[in-house]
């Protein structure tokens, strides 16, 4: 192993009890040393997903989805740093001095039959996901697999590229799973959100037309300053069959697709009416409720021909292809910056809402 100095110890926001109630405690743990085929990551800013946040309250529970015990109560996975060591086996690629961006998938086994298709090792049964499965990113140095982690190309900063290891490829390929093409229209409720605004800018640099839906003033200047060729103000509506009459009238038959962000019953429910024949519906927003459903009744969907499809983050090509439009100056995300230390108040902001864009946070002291 080939390594800068690296403490012994190092700090950590480590969860305390369980469920709602549960939070975090800054600690003091053990810095690991990167075995065969790791590296050793020194995180300098860490993205704070809603999926970080539905872990540490037990969100998912329902779907027997908590944080395991190997994770040693340590969430995160939207890192950004410098590799700091280099395990055996990881020397030709990767150097000391590397930036590395480290992603919900931590690792895939390389063997089985998705990893060896060559597009959907997203779906490799023996995975390992950080702050899930592993620990994570809320941490100041972070060990994870050399060969499934992203390298961070110039003209992408730290901050930027924390989010987009989670938040900005999902944002990409849900755009990329909607099927929709250049010239037709995207409809995305919670436009103005962490994952909305996201959506906007990689939809529109791959030539779509975007129809924002969100509230108010404010998200309206966002929303058209992003790109969308029309906004839908939903708190001016008096029931919600007036969003989906007024975007058949921008559309003339209504949209090629519709991504769904928002973990909202209402939203599933309608996004299906908005669509066109053909049209497609990509589920993103996770719901705690077990009860909300993704669809429309089997008669609209099969008169309509229409498609429902799932989308969760994407693989090491999607992250590269989705950094590179930061690199390029085209996709960038709006960040709300705070400390680490700060954890559990961000985590209540992102719960009420009170996140502009993404939220990050800086590790490194």
């Amino acid at each position: 192993m080939t390594a800068a100095d690296i403490p012994k110890q190092q700090r950590a926001a480590v969860r305390q009890g369980s469920g709602e109630s549960s939070t975090t405690v800054i600690s003091t743990v053990p810095v690991e040393e990167p075995g065969p085929g790791q590296i050793l990551v020194k995180i300098n800013w860490t993205g704070l997903c809603g999926s970080d946040k539905s872990l540490l309250h037990d969100d998912w529970k329902a779907f027997g989805v908590s944080m395991l015990p190997q994770t040693h109560g340590i969430a995160g996975h939207e890192g950004a740093g410098i590799v700091v060591a280099v395990g055996e086996g990881m020397q030709k690629r990767w150097k000391i001095g590397d930036r590395a961006g480290i992603k919900w998938i931590a690792s895939t086994c390389g063997e089985c039959e998705f990893c060896l298709s060559g597009t959907d090792e997203v779906h490799c049964e023996k995975q390992v996901n950080s702050g899930f499965s592993a620990p994570g990113t809320f941490q100041e140095y972070c060990v994870v697999d050399g060969r499934y982690t992203s390298k961070i190309p110039d003209g992408v900063s730290d901050e930027e590229a924390g989010p987009i290891m989670c938040g900005g490829v999902t944002a990409y390929t849900a755009c990329k799973r909607s099927g929709v093409k250049s010239g037709q229209w995207l409809v995305l409720p919670g436009a103005g959100g962490g994952l909305g605004h996201l959506a906007i800018q990689y939809a529109r640099a791959m030539g779509i037309r975007v129809i924002a839906i969100d509230g108010g003033d404010e998200k309206r200047e966002l929303c058209t300053k992003l790109g969308a060729e029309a906004y839908i103000d939903f708190q001016k509506a008096k029931a919600p069959a007036d969003l989906k009459e007024e975007i058949m009238k921008i559309t003339k038959h209504g949209a090629h697709g519709v991504i769904v962000t928002a973990a909202s019953k209402t939203v599933y429910e309608w996004a299906p009416m908005y669509l066109r024949p053909g049209g497609t519906v990509v589920a993103v927003g996770l719901p705690s409720d077990p009860t909300i459903l993704a669809g429309a009744p089997p008669l609209i969907m099969a008169l309509r021909k229409l498609n429902i499809v799932g989308n969760i983050t994407g693989t090491m090509k999607d992250v590269e292809e989705a950094l590179d439009f930061t690199a390029r100056d085209i996709v960038h995300p709006i960040l709300s910056k705070g400390k680490l230390e700060d954890l559990d108040l961000w985590v209540e902001k992102l719960k009420t809402g009170q996140v502009a864009g993404r939220a990050v946070l800086q590790v490194a002291a």
